[in-house]
């Protein structure tokens, strides 16, 4: 065992140092906004190295950036993987995942209760590509599996399903992956790697929208990728082409050969980033990273004032359910102590017994809570999924995805739980 000297740092030092150092050139303390579009070289042989990808360094910030570069670190450090990617946005994350393991007709399965934009995404954009999902049911692992055919290339869920705030069973899906000998990707948005590390539990890339909680603070947009370096593109069972073929753009280079087990990240990258172009703003990264520093404190209190939230709603006569698995009496209790023991992040849904017109009603009538699509802000958040984010859906699929007609989603701030409380109170007797 190594002494506490040599141990591997803590959540909160990774979060506030990893990948950074002071800028080399000024003393400045805090990563600088790199606002540049190109880089020069030192000659024409450190350019052809760098083209070839014979060295690593920046070329162009459509490929990569040093603000970029500290962000990519430090997600990767509190994710336990290999490297990172970040781009424009969570969307675009997803997007090249999937672009750089599948081909056309090749398909994947996917948990049904996923945010509703991805939803959209995987059953309409992705068609365009003939790439093709096969659905499965978040809270039944085994129904990925029967949904496995020769032809699935991935298995797809989200640790904490948004917006109905499912704990999903990551070790029992991770282990059919592995059975199948196919990669496991799973989008830690809502649990961040403060409350869950998909790694730990058989995930081999994992994916967030750096736009919610890691950024923290509703003014940035992002996204990123995690290799969790543990999948064997080599020895897979299937091929995955873009990681194992010889490449035309680099001159026959086998990715997974020459990278080992960060290839995923970087076929990522010089593939699918380079020709497509979805790059992050040196911005977008500088916000995030501040994010990034403060995250274990914000999570820690969204999670003490969601539970209370949860718990005063639980018993309110205007309430007919209520879906958070850090009570004790929700199904999902016992596999959140398991998966997430610091909490059950800070999204959860609840029913109104008025039914769709009710929570309508009530989103209007909120004062502290800001009514608008997105979650993981500092601030405390509402929607009414079936009216707003959901409305593309059939009713069958939002009921499926947790968001039927009488579903409300909270997403609970940093402020005073009492307030946050008092808030809901006010709104409901208007109901």
């Amino acid at each position: 065992m190594p002494d506490a000297a040599q141990a591997a740092p803590k959540f909160a030092p990774r979060a506030v140092h990893a990948g950074a150092a002071p800028d080399p050139s000024t003393g400045a303390r805090i990563t600088p906004i790199y606002q540049t579009t190109s880089y020069v070289f030192n000659d024409a042989d450190h350019a052809a190295s760098l083209f070839g990808l014979e060295a690593f360094g920046n070329i162009y910030t459509r490929i990569m950036n040093p603000t970029q570069a500290v962000l990519e670190a430090r997600i990767a450090a509190l994710e336990g993987g290999t490297a990172a990617l970040a781009v424009a946005s969570g969307h675009a994350a997803q997007f090249l995942v999937f672009h750089t393991l599948l081909e056309p007709g090749d398909e994947f399965v996917a948990g049904r209760q996923l945010y509703g934009g991805s939803v959209n995404q995987f059953n309409h954009s992705f068609k365009k590509f003939n790439w093709n999902v096969a659905w499965a049911d978040s809270t039944d692992p085994a129904s990925f599996e029967k949904a496995i055919t020769p032809k699935t290339k991935a298995l797809f869920c989200e640790s904490i399903a948004n917006p109905g705030g499912i704990i999903v069973d990551l070790p029992a899906i991770g282990r059919i992956a592995k059975r199948a000998g196919i990669p496991l990707i799973v989008d830690n948005t809502l649990a961040t790697p403060y409350l869950c590390r998909p790694r730990d539990h058989g995930a081999d890339i994992i994916v967030h929208s750096l736009t919610k909680f890691i950024g923290g603070h509703g003014n940035s947009i992002g996204g990123i990728l995690v290799d969790c370096g543990t999948f064997d593109w080599i020895k897979a069972k299937h091929r995955y082409k873009t990681l194992v073929e010889p490449n035309a753009s680099y001159n026959g280079m086998k990715l997974a050969e020459t990278f080992g087990n960060f290839a995923f990240a970087i076929a990522c990258r010089v593939m699918g980033l380079r020709d497509i172009g979805p790059a992050i703003a040196p911005m977008n990264a500088f916000l995030i990273l501040n994010g990034v520093e403060t995250l274990g404190l914000r999570m820690a209190r969204h999670c003490e004032n969601t539970l209370a939230v949860a718990q005063h709603l639980s018993q309110h006569p205007k309430v007919a359910w209520v879906n958070y698995a850090g009570l004790a009496d929700n199904k999902y209790n016992a596999l959140a102590k398991s998966i997430c023991p610091k909490g059950a992040g800070a999204v959860f849904t609840f029913g109104l017994n008025g039914g769709y017109d009710a929570g309508v009603k009530l989103v209007s009538g909120l004062k502290i809570f800001s009514h608008l699509a997105n979650i993981g802000d500092t601030r405390s958040l509402v929607i009414h999924p079936a009216s707003t984010t959901h409305r593309q859906l059939t009713d069958e699929q939002r009921k499926a995805a947790g968001a039927g007609p009488d579903t409300v989603r909270l997403s609970i701030g940093i402020e005073d739980k009492a307030d946050i409380i008092a808030d809901l109170d006010q709104a409901l007797a208007g109901v």
